[in-house]
């Protein structure tokens, strides 16, 4: 007669084998077809994210380029535009980010808020530098100047400085805890200049451009800009969502990698 013990290697491989099937009184048949409905989601949604994202650049290009009347005053320098003002409303959207994550990881102690802070923190630096770089551009032409004390550049540039400490004080701390908590003390209380410097041409008689569609007011652009305008803002905020799941997807790879690294260092 067979004996009913199973030998150790025959039972790590059960273990370790993905279940196909769930008995009676456990997960149900329907809820195994979800789980695949759903992985099959996420991996097409982000080819279909991509393959959005490449669209919308090319449809940039072609608004910003064709379709868009050239400007009387500036002109063809004025096109910059098409690229500057989303990556800077994005810029402030990582960093709304940065802040509400922080807080929520604050409370909860859950780090998966921590990497999503942290991915957010580094796109938002590399569009700030990118911000910074097509304004100085578009600067040199109209104003005469790569760069002036204007109150909106200044306080740019303080966001900039900001959030690259931020991602230096991460790689200085590690990954702990106290790193963690310390980077999001920093995300709440930086995240202050970002409304200063949104509020910054009205409050002060600055060179930079007013608002172009202020919230709630009237969009200052023909019709044409606003549809290039939109376009590129869509466009870029796709751009945004694809670099997004994927940093974030690093920032949880390494954080794993990280806690394995530890486990085995302790175990020997």
């Amino acid at each position: 007669m067979q004996s009913a013990t199973q030998h150790p290697a025959h039972k790590a491989a059960a273990k370790a084998a993905p279940m196909e099937y769930t008995p009676p009184g456990g997960r149900s048949s329907a809820a195994g077809v979800f789980d695949v409905a759903w992985g099959y989601t996420r991996r097409y949604g982000e080819y279909a994210l991509g393959a959005a994202t490449l669209l919308g650049i090319l449809l940039t290009i072609w608004a910003a380029f064709i379709y868009a009347p050239r400007e009387l005053v500036e002109g063809e320098v004025q096109r910059i535009f098409y690229v500057h003002v989303p990556i800077a409303w994005l810029s402030y959207l990582a960093f709304f980010f940065v802040f509400v994550a922080s807080i929520l990881y604050l409370w909860r102690r859950d780090e998966r808020w921590d990497w999503f802070a942290r991915a957010n923190a580094e796109i938002g630096a590399v569009f700030t530098t990118l911000v910074l770089i097509t304004g100085s551009i578009w600067g040199r032409a109209f104003w005469g100047a790569w760069w002036v004390w204007d109150e909106r550049l200044t306080t740019s540039l303080i966001m900039w400085f900001i959030y690259v400490g931020y991602m230096v004080l991460r790689s200085y701390t590690g990954r702990t805890a106290q790193g963690a908590r310390i980077a999001a003390v920093v995300g709440i209380l930086g995240f202050i200049d970002t409304p200063i410097n949104y509020l910054s041409v009205k409050w002060w008689r600055t060179l930079h451009p007013d608002t172009v569609l202020p919230l709630g007011g009237t969009p200052q652009l023909p019709a044409q800009m606003i549809v290039a305008l939109l376009i590129a803002l869509v466009a870029f905020t796709l751009l945004f969502a694809f670099l997004l799941l994927q940093v974030y997807r690093v920032e949880r790879a390494a954080a794993l990698a990280e806690r394995l690294r530890m486990q085995i260092e302790m175990e020997d």
